[in-house]
Order: C-alpha cells, then structure tokens, then sequence
C-alpha cells in the first residue's frame, strides 16, 4: 500500500455573493468539508453533476484558490501560505491538463514556445535547447517531432490535448489534476487520450486526481471513487465498490443516466439545486425518490457500508437501513474531527482496470 501523496484534510470552499444591488449577502457552498487521500501511483476519481464542486475542488489541490477551512498537502507542500520560491516549487510538483485543449493553448504561439514557456520560467530549458526539448515532449505523447513548429489551429483537438498533457510533463511532475480531460473530445479520440494517461501513469508512477461528470471515464481510469454532490460525498470507495456495487441513490441515478437509463431515475436528473439556498437535512432529499421525512430533517453522516465503502445516506439502498448512530463518534456535519476516524476512500493503489 503506498503512502498517501494528496491528502484533503476536511477542505472548504464558501464565496461571499450578493443578489441585486441592494440585496443581502449570501454564502456559495462550494466545498463543504471533503476528505480524501490519493495513494501515491493511483487515479482518484472525483464524478457528479456540474455544480457539485469538483472543479473548485480541483482548483484548491492546484493551490489556485485558497481553501475557506480545513487542509490540503501535495507531496511534501502543504499549500496554506504557499508563497515564492515555495509556490514556485510545488508547481513542479503538480500540473494541471484542462478541459478545452484550444482555450488552454495560446493560439499566436508555436507549439514548441507553449511547451517550452513553462521550462523556461522554472529554469529548465535555456531558449535554444526549447525546440529539442518540446520534440522530445511531443514524442512521448505519441505524436511527431515536426508538429513543434506548427500552431494549434493547425491541430485536431485530439492533438491539442497530447500536447497539454506534453506541456504538463514537461516540469517532471510526480502528479496531474485531469479537470475534465477527454469531455470536450470526440467518443473515438477520448479511449485514445485515456490509454496515453494511463500508460503515462505505469511509466512515470504518476498520481492522478480525476475530475469529471462521466461515470464512465472514472471507472475505466480510478482506483478509488468520490461521488460529489453539492460540495459534499454521498458515496466514497473503490471502483468496484462505487462503480459495481452503487449504494448511495445518487450514484445509482449517475449509472442510470449514463447507461441512458433515463426512466430509470427521472427525479434525480431534475436541475441541480442551489448552493446557496440548500436543502434542509440530506442535500440530495430533494430529488431522491426513496426520500422520507427523516431526509428531509436529519442530515446523513458519512457511515461505512463495507470494509471500504462509505454512504452519507440514512437507508442503504440495496443493503440494511443504517442511523446516524453508525458514524464514527466525533463527525459532525459531514467534517471530521481529531477525535474521529476520518471518511475518506481507501489506499488502494494496487486495484487497476482488467
């Protein structure tokens, strides 16, 4: 079992909003006291709706926004306070590949100078050694030395995203937050994109975090699986636990909707609720059809259902009705305490995909 290389710590993100130009200030719930470690070598798979605050998650982990409450430490970083040579650094450590690959490359320069701008600024590559550089880089990600000289609306979107994974290897990163990697690509390019990641990751002992609203990718590329819903777990375990043996209703709705199983779960698929003005009780209650008057004024704990399976649910669908009671002692309001084991998914790095 490795040893955890992310590790949130009861993460918190809340944004100060105002409605109207009179209005009273409210608070956005992005985030709402997580925890979770990322075994080193191994993909975490972070799945829900948008809104449910995976990419700001992701954004805390790159130490691009500061976290409202709780902690997170990357490797040897903790990221409260992350300032200079010490921000500079943790760069090094993880690397960001984004969702759109044309928004995230600069369309008036060279592929090599996109490549080599980061390898410059950390003082890895002089200018003059950019080009080998950026060839060797293209090489890895399987496509040809001569695309270094081209620009990127001379590229498929495929391509595009070879080389912003190419630009993210480039610092010799130990991790990479994949903020929905393959969404904005065509079905038959997005199996390609996902095999160069995970060969990438047996190559390099990669950490992944993986952020996206498709069930499918995370099953194919995690070991262990978050479901998020409006800044809070509702499901944490291994993928086959998640994935294979769903027990929370909202991951079942997210199966469902993505075997287009639609009728299966047509009150879950309703929109979104606002983070703002949330629920009373089980954030989900709203839109779960097996909602009772106890969801609707008892907020859920997380509780295990399994060796390594945790539902924040009262009634376990598909297995026995579980009480608030069952939660370690000590967690409360989803956040836990230096009195209570922490809810978090499993170390377990050595599950891969057969």
């Amino acid at each position: 079992m490795s040893k955890p290389f992310i590790s949130v710590e009861g993460a918190q993100r809340q944004y100060q909003v105002k409605r109207g130009l009179f209005g009273r200030g409210k608070t956005l719930h992005a985030v709402a006291g997580v925890s979770f470690d990322v075994p080193e070598g191994s993909t975490f798979g972070l799945v829900g709706e948008s809104g449910s605050g995976k990419s700001t998650l992701a954004r805390l982990v790159l130490a691009a926004e500061p976290v409202s409450g709780g902690s997170i430490r990357v490797g040897e970083h903790q990221l409260a306070g992350l300032q200079g040579a010490r921000r500079k650094a943790f760069h090094r450590t993880v690397q960001p590949v984004l969702q759109d690959p044309y928004s995230s490359l600069s369309p008036q320069m060279r592929i090599a100078d996109i490549i080599g701008e980061p390898l410059r600024v950390h003082g890895l590559a002089q200018r003059s050694e950019v080009l080998a550089k950026a060839e060797e880089l293209l090489t890895l990600v399987g496509l040809a030395p001569e695309m270094a000289r081209r620009h990127p609306h001379e590229l498929s979107g495929g391509q595009r995203q070879r080389v912003a994974i190419a630009r993210a290897l480039g610092l010799q990163p130990q991790a990479l937050v994949l903020d929905e990697p393959v969404s904005a690509l065509d079905v038959s390019i997005q199996a390609q994109i996902l095999n160069l990641l995970k060969d990438l990751q047996r190559a390099r002992g990669l950490t992944y975090l993986l952020i996206s609203h498709d069930l499918a990718v995370v099953a194919y590329m995690s070991d262990q699986v978050g479901v998020l819903y409006l800044g809070e777990f509702m499901e944490l375990g291994t993928r086959e636990d998640v994935v294979g043996r769903a027990r929370h209703p909202y991951t079942r709705a997210l199966i469902a909707s993505s075997e287009s199983r639609v009728e299966s779960a047509p009150t879950a698929m309703a929109d979104i609720p606002s983070p703002i003005d949330l629920p009373g009780g089980c954030r989900f209650q709203s839109r779960c059809p097996h909602a009772t008057a106890r969801c609707a004024a008892e907020r859920p704990l997380l509780r295990p259902v399994g060796e390594a399976h945790w539902i924040a649910c009262h009634y376990d669908i598909g297995g026995t009705a579980g009480t608030a009671a069952d939660a370690p002692a000590g967690l409360a309001q989803g956040r836990p305490s230096a009195a209570a084991p922490r809810q978090r998914a499993p170390a377990t790095a050595e599950a891969t995909l057969r």
